[in-house]
């Protein structure tokens, strides 16, 4: 893997030190209530805008039911462009990328991160997805089935290559086509959500190529300035439940003094496809410290909301498959936990599959 040069990370930093009233005045667009999207063209990049990522995770299985988490985040963020000569090498796009496998039967939780600039390391297409980081890609199929094709990996550790197939339509989360992230009205994104996807490919690890299959989520969130400026990290999570064909997404914004901001989130994806907003509360049953850091992060984590579709109040616990989950962030600062969890009804029972992510417990984000 080719490292970002020491200049590339720090220009990365400045732009996204921008506070996120900055970038709304410096005449980045804000996402609007009730926007038509167009697939699959809005699948692609939107440079009009100063920050937008695809972020996939899933939960992987051999033949012999042996597991694994993984997870692909392709972050773009925009600044002026130095100069009309520099304009072939597009120093007004940076690119950030994260990679993570969880080898649960091995106890291994392996991360890598790539930072470049727009150019011939990285880039995204506008009118189609096609992202990539060095040769890290998410890309349409070829065939044209809305079939998408994701590769990744972490140093020479592990490798992946699947196919991720929609299995539900893609959703639109938020209020009115945008999601609140904080009092200003300017702390919005569009967040576009696949909730489940089949997924099937080849998994290299360990020496061996293992065919794999299972299922994945997918997020596609564009915005100018996600967050508002008093938030200190967040706190997320997306569950695909076994039987019931429906899934349930949730993101708490947490400030400096550990509660939540009013414009937090949980909402459902019914089995038929609709989008239903129900309060919640977050219950923090354990805590796990990060030895390399000191940091110390919530483990095992009990929901309590309403059920969609009856309308009965229901919790959820979610139990990390790995204690350390732990992505160390280098070049955009601050550790976050990310990782695949098991989810258990109120009786104990299976109840689902997960992905959890904790930030800012480590220090607020930069990015």
């Amino acid at each position: 893997m080719r490292s970002p040069a020491p200049g590339l990370a720090a220009a990365f930093l400045a732009l996204a030190a921008l506070s996120p009233a900055q970038g709304a005045k410096d005449g980045w667009p804000i996402p609007q209530p009730g926007h038509a999207f167009h697939f699959p063209a809005d699948h692609g990049s939107h440079p009009e805008f100063r920050i937008e990522w695809w972020y996939v995770t899933g939960h992987l299985f051999t033949a012999e039911r042996r597991r694994f988490g993984f997870q692909a985040t392709f972050f773009r963020s925009a600044g002026p462009r130095l100069a009309a000569t520099d304009a072939d090498f597009g120093r007004d796009q940076v690119f950030l990328a994260h990679m993570a496998v969880t080898d649960v039967a091995a106890g291994r939780f392996l991360e890598s991160e790539r930072l470049n600039r727009e150019g011939w390391d990285a880039g995204a297409a506008v009118g189609r997805l096609d992202v990539h980081n060095g040769e890290w890609a998410l890309r349409q199929a070829a065939a044209g089935d809305g079939v998408m094709e994701l590769e990744g990996g972490v140093r020479a550790e592990a490798a992946f290559q699947l196919a991720l197939a929609p299995t539900k339509p893609i959703v639109v989360f938020g209020d009115h086509g945008v999601s609140p992230k904080g009092p200003d009205p300017a702390s919005v994104s569009y967040y576009l959500t696949y909730p489940r996807l089949a997924a099937k490919g080849i998994l290299s690890i360990g020496g061996k190529d293992l065919a794999v299959t299972g299922e994945a989520w997918m997020d596609h969130e564009i915005s100018s300035s996600p967050l508002a400026a008093d938030l200190v990290g967040w706190d997320w999570t997306c569950i695909q439940f076994r039987q019931s064909g429906r899934e349930l997404m949730l993101y708490r914004l947490r400030r400096a003094d550990g509660t939540a901001d009013p414009a937090s989130r949980l909402q459902w994806v019914t089995a038929g496809g609709a989008v239903v907003t129900e309060p919640f509360t977050w219950e923090v049953l354990t805590t796990w410290k990060n030895p390399a850091d000191g940091a110390e992060f919530p483990a095992r984590v009990r929901l309590h909301t309403v059920d969609c579709d009856s309308g009965r109040p229901v919790a959820f616990e979610l139990v990390p498959v790995l204690p350390d989950q732990v992505l160390s962030n280098r070049m955009a600062g601050g550790s976050y936990w990310e990782g695949a969890c098991d989810v258990l009804g109120e009786d104990g029972s299976d109840a689902g599959s997960a992905y959890l992510e904790l930030t800012g417990y480590a220090g607020a984000l930069k990015f």
